[in-house]
């Protein structure tokens, strides 16, 4: 059985941008929580943009598990939390910077 898309676009991305998987967790974070900011025109410091980060980490990890499931493979919950907890690192430091120092005002 082929993987799913989601596997299989994950996997082009690894083998093709020559970043590992857990570089690509940071930069899909980043991108999504500076996207969702300058999309919806939200501040840096408010709360919005990191959930937008979480949302898109556990509905990603949640597919996963999925494709464990469907496809037979070993559930490993520690590289689940890994991955979210990789993917919320960077915004959560940007958020607690933008709002508890002086760095991001103006």
């Amino acid at each position: 059985m082929p993987p799913s898309i989601f596997q299989a676009v994950k996997w082009w991305l690894v083998s093709h941008v020559g970043l590992a998987k857990d570089a690509l967790h940071i930069y899909v974070g980043l991108g999504l929580f500076f996207g969702s900011c300058w999309l919806f025109r939200w501040p840096v410091r408010s709360w919005k943009p990191w959930a937008a980060v979480l949302l898109a980490a556990l509905a990603g990890e949640t597919w996963d598990l999925r494709d464990n499931i469907v496809y037979r493979t070993r559930i490993n919950l520690a590289a689940n939390w890994h991955d979210i907890w990789n993917t919320l690192f960077w915004p959560s430091a940007i958020v607690l910077l933008a709002r508890f120092t002086p760095l991001f005002r103006r």
